[in-house]
């Protein structure tokens, strides 16, 4: 099968659109599971990092979004979220450690 009429019929774009809002959700899904881990972390830093991880999940899906709606303003949300993860991160690093050791 040829790529070439569904290219020119458009179709493609909206198999994508289609697939990456379906992805999107998926990763909304695995979202509400690692929620689990922040509430109930055993210790500190699985807590820390599964935070880091939902938003890092929060940034692919404004990505995936951005293609799936076609709004490009989504992903200088993405970025700047990205950011604040980041600074998030090490903030909650640099509170959590105490003279030298880890709490």
């Amino acid at each position: 099968m040829s790529l070439a009429p569904l290219l020119l019929s458009g179709d493609l774009d909206a198999a994508l659109a289609d697939v990456a809002l379906g992805v999107a959700a998926l990763f909304l899904l695995l979202a509400i599971a690692l929620l689990y881990r922040v509430v109930r972390g055993p210790t500190m830093q699985d807590r820390v990092l599964a935070v880091n991880v939902l938003g890092t999940n929060t940034v692919v899906v404004l990505a995936l979004l951005s293609v799936g709606l076609d709004e490009e303003s989504l992903l200088d949300v993405a970025l700047v979220y990205a950011l604040l993860n980041f600074l998030m991160a090490v903030a909650i690093s640099k509170f959590t450690v105490d003279r030298g050791g880890v709490i």
